[in-house]
């Protein structure tokens, strides 16, 4: 009975970190280029009361006896799906269709990625994320530039004042991991390289399976938030289980503490 009151327990405790990361991608269902995180579920350590093979006498017992001790949430990986797509007409909005991340420089000379594509011009004419992180490699434009296209492939160009034709500026790289799971997020819409996310893979958009660049648009979350609220249901169903669970050990341990001699 004690044994079923921490296996119980744990039960209560996974589900509820379930419901957390249910609560973060809901109330992440706005956020530009957010990838939703999914919860994976693992049993605990088990005894083995009666193990499965030779039996007594020669028999084989076809079948042990063990008893597991609950559950654990073992990781909460995010799922690079593609978002849909949000047309805004503004040309510093930029989606990627496809597999890829933006490189951004951190303050401490490190490189981060994202998804969001919601860029800005800093007073020096660079392009920035909406925190301020120059965007990598870096990109400046004139300060007498009057139109700006960004194709598919990643090439920026801009229209100078009195010029007759566009001037290429810079070039857009993306990056790609072979496990883009393990890729450790920051907050702020970041995330940086880890040892489980591998090291990037740098390229054009369109190139070495990167996807392209869509001008005037940008990927809103792929949070379902029907699906969401299923599993809310579920995992909050699965936590009264277990805490009824809780109460029939308890109420068990009250029957045999109450036993006269």
């Amino acid at each position: 009975m004690l044994r079923a009151l921490r296996t119980a327990a744990s039960g209560m405790s996974a589900q509820q970190l379930y419901i957390d990361v249910i609560a973060h991608n809901l109330a992440n269902v706005n956020t530009t280029g957010y990838k939703k995180s999914r919860v994976d579920f693992e049993d605990l350590l088990y005894q083995t009361l009666r193990p499965a093979g030779n039996g007594e006498a020669g028999t084989q017992v076809p079948a042990g006896l063990q008893v597991g001790h609950g559950t654990t949430l073992v990781a909460a990986p995010k799922l690079f799906s593609q978002g849909d797509s949000e047309p805004t007409g503004n040309p510093l909005d930029l989606l990627i269709t496809g597999d890829g991340l933006f490189q951004v420089e951190m303050p401490d000379g490190s490189v981060a990625y994202t998804r969001d594509g919601s860029l800005r011009i800093d007073g020096e004419g660079r392009l920035v994320t909406a925190q301020g992180y120059a965007v990598s490699p870096e990109i400046t434009l004139p300060q007498d530039a009057e139109a700006l296209l960004i194709a598919p492939d990643g090439r920026v160009t801009v229209r100078q004042a009195g010029a007759a034709d566009a001037s290429e500026v810079g070039q857009l790289l993306l990056a790609r991991f072979v496990n883009p799971s393990g890729l450790e997020s920051l907050g702020g819409n970041l995330l940086r390289q880890s040892p489980a996310s591998g090291d990037p893979i740098l390229g054009a958009p369109g190139e070495q399976g990167i996807g392209t660049l869509l001008q005037g648009a940008l990927e809103r979350s792929n949070v379902n938030v029907v699906e969401e609220m299923i599993a809310m249901i579920v995992a909050q169903r699965a936590f009264e289980i277990n805490s009824k669970a809780v109460r029939t050990a308890e109420e068990l341990l009250s029957i045999a503490n109450d036993i006269k001699r």
